[in-house]
């Protein structure tokens, strides 16, 4: 596989991403204490282009996160605080009238950012909701009848608490396709939460010393060579075989999946496998994708992707638990 991927970039370019992704790396570690997996699935969703949904308690360093990305990118961000009376003209923008002049003017809402954090998703209206995921999938927001391209890199960090707390509005299936990854946060191990008592107590939190910030020029650049790692016609065929095993189909289908699984994931998700097992092999200094890219991250890839019936809601099958079901029955190439 190596040999056919020779030439799809040279080593100063590979020496130049890398440079730049363990720059964006030290930055955040810097700044955010353990959350390991929260620092690869954010790396790995603006490499590749996406967006992020990450669920958990409040608390978890979540906002601390979203701002450390957009200042290691040198990007502009901008925070959306949902509620149920947030109206789509609060994220995207309005025309104002102007007494004085008699002619309309156009404010940008806070979505027109390099990072946004969309806090609270799951507290907006529907008609909110749908305004933003607009948004994130034509990059673009159309205010009295005007298209505005929004920013380049653009990426949204939504955030949403789990769905037993009171006044919320649950994310329908087809809206949570739009994001790339979903990562459930887990609180800290205590060897990490003493390191935050310390470095709040030192105030040694911050910018690590002779680390500069990355450009958002730089960051067209990772996706730009992202986009040309290598893939191999036997890991797409792989990716292919896995999604349509999440169907009830494919070369080995699981008797009784059906029961548990009402819809599968749609081609999109096999787009994310793809373009997170491309952002994953940069990570590592390669230019071409093997399987362990692919199910590296896929829980948070496929675990917003499956409906699931009402027996295995009933029965606690969890939505991991049939995704790693899939892998094993797909013969790894």
């Amino acid at each position: 596989m190596h040999a056919l991927a020779s030439g799809q970039f040279d080593d100063d370019e590979m020496a130049k991403a890398s440079d730049l992704i363990g720059r964006v790396r030290s930055i955040f570690e810097g700044r955010v204490v353990g959350q390991a997996d929260l620092s690869r699935a954010l790396i790995t969703t603006l490499i590749a282009r996406g967006h992020v949904l990450l669920e958990s308690v409040p608390g978890l360093a979540k906002t601390t996160a979203a701002v450390t990305l957009a200042d290691a990118i040198s990007g502009s961000f901008s925070r959306i605080q949902c509620t149920p009376d947030l109206m789509p003209n609060d994220i995207v923008g309005t025309q104002i009238y102007s007494y004085e002049t008699g002619e309309f003017s156009t404010q940008l809402g806070p979505v027109h950012a390099n990072m946004v954090l969309l806090d609270e998703i799951n507290r907006s209206s529907a008609k909110t909701q749908s305004a933003m995921l607009e948004s994130m999938q034509e990059r673009q927001t159309s205010i009295g009848g005007t298209i505005y391209k929004l920013p380049n890199p653009f990426m949204v960090m939504a955030t949403q608490n789990p769905i037993e707390e009171e006044g919320t509005y649950v994310l329908p299936e087809a809206q949570m396709d739009r994001f790339l990854l979903k990562e459930v946060l887990t609180y800290p191990k205590p060897d990490e939460e003493f390191d935050i008592l310390t470095k709040t107590a030192e105030g040694t939190f911050g910018h690590p010393d002779g680390v500069e910030a990355i450009s958002t020029d730089d960051v067209l650049y990772l996706q730009g060579v992202a986009r040309r790692v290598y893939v191999d016609e036997s890991i797409k065929r792989y990716i292919v075989d896995i999604i349509n095993t999440t169907r009830g189909q494919g070369p080995r289908p699981l008797s009784e999946f059906q029961k548990y699984v009402r819809v599968g994931s749609s081609p999109r998700g096999g787009l994310a496998l793809m373009q997170v097992g491309q952002a994953l092999a940069l990570q590592d200094g390669r230019n071409y994708v093997v399987p362990e890219d692919i199910t590296r991250l896929r829980h948070e890839t496929l675990r917003h992707r499956l409906v699931r019936t009402y027996d295995a809601l009933a029965n606690n099958v969890t939505p991991e638990s049939l995704i790693d079901a899939v892998f094993q029955a797909v013969p790894t190439p």
